[in-house]
């Protein structure tokens, strides 16, 4: 995956230089007033230096060395095309727009920062938008067919687009699972009344499948994308990502809320997404500076279809029915307060009243987590992450053992604000809010401290706030 490092010339005739996987895209933020506080106060910009690197890692370094030059020398970069490649990068956009029937999207995975289980309760969720993509490289094709190749599961599958409704593949056999997402986006869209064309896509991901980061929801996210981008239909991105939602409801069988398809379509670089899912209201939050996004994989994986998922909305919407014995107007657990619960609990099953004190807790834990993210109190937040997990373990019931051990090792190391199961959980990864001064030694000790109690590697990623799903260059 190619990332840059891009300089802007600001209004004020200065340069601003920062790293992005779509200079374009990041070019349109600036100049929105979602980048950096240099841009809003000195915008608008124009992009003017895109040099390409091969990894993050590279992209960081490169921006950290062209600020450190003086303007002249700036100058002298944006001058020099043996390493800027913003002309090339413009003739390559051009060329797509004039062969529109071949393009390439390119889809985040997501991770939950706070508010678990709280996104089919109606509640309000704080996911961010991570740098690991599906990469999908589509042609339009002319006959009603869409033909998929993943990479990564060395896995083909073909199917009609005239007969979604029997989940077969063109030989009549039932289609398989990577297939089904791509299938059930199609499907929801044709019920929508949009025209779906014929694609073949070939399509990778870096995303680990089952690790609780929604690579499902990313995967649905780009596809709805592609089609979109096929049939240039003018569509806002939450009705693309409801349907997206009524996908994986309808057609995969899973009954998850919102929040990881909006993640997908809707991340912004270097913030968190404060999403209400009762209302579709959300803002932006920028994250500390001093934090980096740390993912420990667990190695546990699960299938949400085949997992007690379901189970647990049945047990909130039990929760809710009994309790509108003394409250009639209740329609989530969003409508309950803490005093009320605690007033009623001994009138729930006592599993449903373990997950009903989760959900109505965590909300209260998103909503100071916000204020919490507005002050830049990085230890604050984090340790609402660790609160999160105990209530995850205890009360709703969804950790596992590896889970809990790689949160128990890496709360205890001092560059560490925060730790937690992200996703549904039952296996999966935990994300870990880091301080970036002490990075290098947390990584290096979770990865020691894990080896030693288990005897297994654990793998751990570094990750970066980024944009939603989009076109790529």
């Amino acid at each position: 995956m190619p990332y840059y490092c891009y300089m802007l010339e600001c209004a004020n005739g200065r340069y601003y230089t920062g790293w992005s996987t779509d200079p374009f895209r990041r070019l349109q933020q600036h100049n929105a007033g979602l980048g950096a506080k240099y841009t809003r106060t000195n915008g608008p910009s124009r992009l003017v230096y895109v040099e390409e690197m091969p990894d993050h890692s590279s992209a960081l370094k490169r921006e950290i060395r062209i600020k450190q030059l003086k303007h002249p020398q700036k100058a002298a970069l944006v001058a020099d095309l043996s390493r800027n490649k913003l002309p090339e990068l413009l003739a390559n956009l051009q060329s797509k727009l004039l062969n529109p029937n071949s393009f390439m999207i390119r889809s985040p995975a997501r991770v939950n920062l706070l508010g678990e289980h709280v996104d089919y309760n109606d509640g309000v969720v704080l996911p961010a938008a991570i740098d690991r993509y599906v990469t999908l490289r589509v042609d339009v094709l002319d006959e009603p067919v869409v033909r998929l190749q993943a990479d990564n599961l060395n896995a083909e599958a073909a199917f009609s687009l005239k007969d979604l409704g029997g989940k077969k593949d063109l030989n009549g056999q039932p289609l398989p699972g990577f297939a089904l997402y791509p299938a059930g986006v199609a499907w929801a869209l044709q019920q929508a009344g949009f025209l779906v064309k014929g694609l073949a896509v070939k399509y990778s991901s870096d995303i680990p499948i089952g690790a609780g980061l929604s690579s499902s929801a990313a995967v649905e996210v780009g596809f709805a994308l592609a089609w979109q981008t096929a049939g240039e239909w003018d569509i806002p991105r939450m009705e693309l990502v409801k349907l997206c939602r009524k996908a994986e409801n309808e057609y995969v069988g899973v009954n998850c809320g919102l929040m990881d398809q909006f993640a997908c379509a809707f991340g912004v670089a270097e913030h968190a997404l404060a999403l209400d899912t009762r209302s579709l209201a959300w803002q932006t939050l920028p994250l500390p500076k001093d934090v980096v996004i740390v993912i420990a994989d667990s190695g546990v994986r699960r299938s949400l279809a085949a997992s007690s998922y379901n189970s647990l909305r049945s047990d909130c919407r039990e929760a809710v029915e009994r309790l509108r014995a003394w409250c009639s107007s209740l329609t989530s657990l969003r409508d309950v307060t803490p005093q009320f619960l605690q007033t009623h609990l001994g009138e729930l099953p006592e599993r449903v009243a373990r997950r009903a004190l989760h959900v109505v807790a965590e909300m209260a834990r998103v909503e100071q987590a916000i204020g919490y993210l507005v002050e830049g109190d990085s230890a604050g937040f984090g340790s609402l992450m660790v609160a999160s997990h105990a209530s995850l373990r205890d009360l709703y019931g969804v950790s596992c053992p590896e889970l809990d051990l790689l949160v128990e090792l890496a709360a205890s190391h001092p560059a560490c604000y925060g730790a937690r199961l992200t996703g549904a959980g039952f296996g999966g990864c935990t994300v870990n809010l880091v301080k970036k001064d002490g990075l290098d030694d947390f990584v290096n000790f979770l990865k020691e401290a894990v080896m030693e109690k288990t005897g297994r590697p654990t793998p751990i990623e570094v990750c970066q706030a980024v944009d939603g799903a989009h076109l790529v260059i």
